[in-house]
């Protein structure tokens, strides 16, 4: 889905791209699907191309649209994917915990990204699958020092459960980096929701991160 698929805007109040990308099968679209709908599907397809939802939220008192974009981790669609690396505001690059080749790639999809974006953007390592642990070839420890050394956020997820999402989203995301970079004072593009979206609009707070459980799958 491209950009012209987007909900109509005003103008008003602050929007900002989020891009998910890494290798096939990390679960990039249960992670967008988890944090825009608190809903986890046992059943998925795989991404073709690019997808997009988005996402009505309130930081510090303050309204914010959120566009979510799904990329597929498919080599034959990365040609499709620098048009929205470069417009996005915050990078999400997204392993699974239980195969370690996704994470030996991480290297490789940040130094693309950096190639087509300069480091502006906020950056973040997921680590997903972590209700999968008796599973795990990646440590916890080995996703930190990959963060370090890169200086970006870290946090390990699971998709299925909503484990770690209000740590991720709200404190390490919104409350840090968005206050830090100065985000919530106009630095960036500024828009306005009408009143349908606005009634869809939530709140950033432990309510919208309930754990869900359901049977074990491999997700997206």
């Amino acid at each position: 889905m491209t950009e012209d698929n987007e909900p109509s805007i005003n103008v008003e109040n602050q929007k900002y791209k989020m891009i998910f990308v890494g290798d096939q099968g990390t679960g990039k679209t249960c992670i967008l699907n988890r944090f825009a709908t608190n809903q986890f599907d046992e059943q998925y397809q795989t991404t073709i191309g690019l997808d997009f939802q988005s996402k009505n939220v309130s930081i510090h008192d303050q309204d914010v649209r959120l566009l979510l974009y799904d990329t597929a981790g498919q080599e034959k669609f990365r040609s499709l994917i620098p048009m929205y690396i470069r417009e996005s505001n915050i990078i999400l690059l997204v392993y699974d915990i239980t195969r370690k080749e996704s994470f030996d790639n991480i290297p490789r999809w940040f130094s693309d990204v950096l190639n087509i974006k300069s480091n502006e953007a906020i950056y973040v390592l997921v680590g997903n699958k972590i209700d999968l642990k008796d599973q795990r070839k990646v440590t916890y420890n080995e996703g930190k020092k990959l963060a370090d050394e890169k200086n970006i956020i870290f946090e390990e997820v699971s998709a299925k459960t909503g484990e770690n999402f209000e740590e991720l989203f709200r404190d390490k995301i919104y409350e840090n980096e968005f206050e830090k970079r100065n985000y919530l004072n106009g630095d960036e593009l500024v828009v306005n929701l009408d009143d349908e979206e606005n009634k869809n609009k939530i709140k950033i707070d432990k309510n919208n991160f309930k754990k869900k459980s359901s049977k074990k799958s491999f997700c997206c």
